[in-house]
């Protein structure tokens, strides 16, 4: 591994490590986009086998959302396993239907919730803490 690798390893470790919930599951949501928009992108250029992982990266991201929901808090935790769910099936049916547009409409959606994640991860300023 590079000095390079290394390094970008070590700063992305230290970042999950140290933050918040919710900075987690905007991380998380913005692994799903990339990931969505890289498989468009490879299907479009004739690559299927980059494009099925990506995808399947992707996949585990929405999974991993869904399965961490704590269904106790209620209506929310349900409207969102709902979104996960939906997304899942839009997903398989896009692969299905050989349509990468498919994967982008699941990237906007999770980037929409994303932007509402983001709202709730507002750093605390260190200064009047």
């Amino acid at each position: 591994m590079s000095q390079y690798a290394s390094a970008r390893l070590a700063y992305t470790e230290a970042s999950v490590t140290t933050a918040s919930p919710e900075r987690l599951i905007v991380m998380l949501y913005d692994g799903a986009i990339r990931f969505l928009y890289a498989a468009a992108g490879a299907a479009r250029e004739g690559k299927p086998g980059v494009a099925r992982e990506r995808l399947r990266r992707a996949q585990a991201i929405i999974d991993e959302l869904n399965w961490s929901l704590d269904m106790s808090q209620g209506e929310i935790s349900q409207s969102l396993r709902g979104i996960y769910s939906f997304c899942s099936r839009h997903l398989i049916d896009s692969i299905l239907n050989a349509s990468p547009d498919g994967y982008e409409q699941v990237a906007r959606l999770l980037g929409s919730l994303r932007e509402s994640w983001e709202q709730v991860d507002v750093p605390t300023d260190p200064i009047s803490a």
